[in-house]
């Protein structure tokens, strides 16, 4: 096994993400089984409960893992579906040798650091690293390892100590490092001493980065490159420049022109591997599609402009799988991305009496927009002026998608302006309430916060009679789809009939036919409110479908990206989204 690791210094939030998902998409291309992993060194055992305005989006695998959001890029990068298992933190070690100790397993001595939280460390990325997460079902040949935070925090110490070791026991050749740095502009000169100080800082802990990749506004000066070479004790070429680029989708081939892919496959000795022909044709052929598709995306001249109202919308990475959805639906339609950020407070009447001129401002991006998105969320705040813009896109017939909570709003809306039920509500919003047409799912622990959501890759059935679906045309026809959920809340059965009466289609069940998971008006371009997040299996090769329909519809290309679906040409890399040996239970069968 290989391993490389990505580590971080002088701040955080350098892209270590995107250069680890960049650096694994090229050892695909040449043939290699790739894996990932990612070690948070904070205490939550998962990021289930963690506010998204604060660390950004909860990410949730297929086995109802909720995880960092940096998983969410390594499985779009590198089309792999991964475990909870992937995702390291501080609780989970700890939690695991706390309970060892207590079953006796370490014979009575003295449990430390060192060497139990390290060993366990090593044993946890070892035995991960193996798993297969791709259809090839074999084992990985190379493992990123991405260390969050930067390294000298004190939470993180424990993990450098590991990594430190790990690079010992894996032995020579099987262990690179990456360390990521910043080099800052100041006065318009281009400062190489914090990158110095951050490599002194890694090697004084006992970490030798191989790679120095350098993150930066414009690409470093000859000089500057020189500077940090020699100062850093590494060969020029070992110096990687990520300078800012128009698309994070174009890193991959940032890093690949500057020649990554020989320093990774000299430093691995990557020729003594024994490379699978058809995987090695598979990866240049995804190679070939990922650059026509992202070296092209600045010369889309038509834009489409989407309104997403949401209620975290101060921190954009609160919605990083529904951007990235939407990105890559918009490539495929050949179209710009223009996203409106609108708060969906705003849009609420009390807002117009408080600042008058953020209400019209709201309003005019949801007006003026193509097409009106409603993500997941949770709480009452903001959820009137949801329903506001669902109506708005109702009755305007401007193309809406409603994903988890925005499904729930769908429903609300209709049922109180089409069906009459005027107080209809949700019972996370109003418990007391008369017409809860929204739920609480009776399965549910309503005391314990984290992991008792609805969570993981479930089945949705296509009903009978549901053909005309424009969704399910994308779907190629389906009858059975696979999505990932992540809801305590559904639509509440009593109301079923009577909403349908009105008109509101339930086209998607779950397979008992209880669960309502997707809801269609029939008389529109594109009105889509779905229960599960199917933002969690969009590719950049192969758009989430109901992301995809709702894009196309706001761009006007529709009829044509559901003609390339029916006839089977519609994904560029004939990727389909589903399950890659994963069971359903939630269980990795890891310690």
């Amino acid at each position: 096994m290989r391993y490389v690791l990505v580590s971080g210094g002088v701040i955080s939030g350098v892209g270590k993400g995107i250069i680890a998902s960049s650096t694994g998409l090229l050892l695909k291309t040449i043939g290699l089984k790739v894996s990932s992993i990612k070690v948070d060194p904070y205490l939550n055992v998962d990021a289930g409960t963690m506010n998204p305005k604060e660390h950004g989006e909860v990410f949730v695998l297929s086995d109802g893992g909720e995880v960092d959001l940096d998983l969410g890029n390594y499985e779009r990068y590198l089309n792999i579906t991964l475990t909870r298992a992937n995702n390291i933190t501080t609780g989970k070690i700890y939690e695991h040798v706390i309970q060892r100790e207590r079953k006796g397993d370490y014979l009575g001595k003295t449990v430390q650091v060192v060497p139990h939280i390290t060993d366990a460390i090593q044993d946890w990325i070892e035995r991960v690293a193996r798993i297969p997460v791709d259809d090839t079902n074999e084992e990985p040949d190379v493992c990123i390892i991405e260390l969050g935070g930067t390294v000298g925090d004190i939470e993180s110490m424990p993990f450098v100590e590991a990594m430190t070791q790990l690079r010992r026991r894996a032995g020579k050749n099987n262990f690179l490092q990456i360390h990521v740095s910043y080099v800052p502009v100041i006065n318009g000169e281009q400062k190489t001493k914090p990158t110095q100080q951050a490599i002194k800082a890694v090697r004084s802990a006992g970490l030798i980065p191989d790679l120095i990749a350098c993150r930066c506004e414009r690409a470093l000066e000859a000089s500057s490159v020189d500077k940090i070479a020699h100062f850093c004790q590494v060969d020029v070429e070992q110096v990687i420049v990520v300078k800012d680029m128009p698309s994070i989708y174009q890193v991959p081939l940032l890093l690949e022109q500057q020649g990554i892919i020989p320093l990774v496959r000299s430093i691995l000795d990557l020729d003594s591997l024994t490379i699978s022909p058809a995987l090695s044709q598979k990866g240049q052929h995804t190679w070939t599609q990922w650059q026509s598709l992202t070296s092209s995306e600045n010369r889309y001249f038509d834009t489409v402009t989407i309104a997403l109202v949401g209620k975290y919308v101060e921190l954009h990475d609160s919605y990083l799988s529904v951007i990235k959805s939407l990105e890559h639906s918009a490539m495929r339609c050949r179209r710009k991305l223009n996203l409106k950020w609108v708060d969906a407070e705003h849009l609420e009447p009390r807002s117009r009496d408080k600042d008058p001129a953020r209400f019209h401002k709201a309003w005019h991006d949801v007006c003026t927009a193509s097409g009106i998105l409603v993500p997941g969320g949770f709480g009452q705040r903001g959820t009137e002026g949801m329903i506001a813009a669902a109506k708005w896109a109702r009755e305007n017939k401007t193309p809406y998608l409603g994903i988890c909570l925005g499904m729930q709003i769908a429903v609300i809306e209709y049922a109180r302006h089409i069906c009459g039920l005027t107080g209809a509500t949700s019972e996370e919003f109003n418990a007391d309430a008369t017409d809860k047409v929204i739920m609480f799912m009776p399965e549910v622990d309503k005391k314990t916060m984290g992991a008792t959501m609805r969570l993981g890759l479930r089945p949705t059935l296509f009903q009978d009679g549901s053909e005309w679906s424009r969704l399910r045309a994308l779907y190629a026809g389906k009858t059975e789809i696979l999505e990932r959920h992540r809801h305590r809340y559904e639509v509440n059965p009593s109301y079923i009939e009577k909403l349908e009466a009105g008109g509101l289609s339930f086209v998607g069940k779950d397979e008992k036919g209880e669960r309502m998971e997707i809801v269609e008006i029939k008389d529109h371009p594109w009105f889509v409110a779905v229960q599960f997040h199917p933002e969690y299996l969009s590719r950049v090769l192969d758009p989430s479908r109901p992301y995809l329909g709702f894009v196309a519809a706001s761009s006007g290309t529709l009829p044509e990206i559901t003609n390339d679906y029916a006839n089977g040409s519609g994904s560029v890399s004939g990727l389909t989204n589903g399950v890659n040996g994963i069971n359903l239970d939630g269980k990795s069968g890891l310690f």
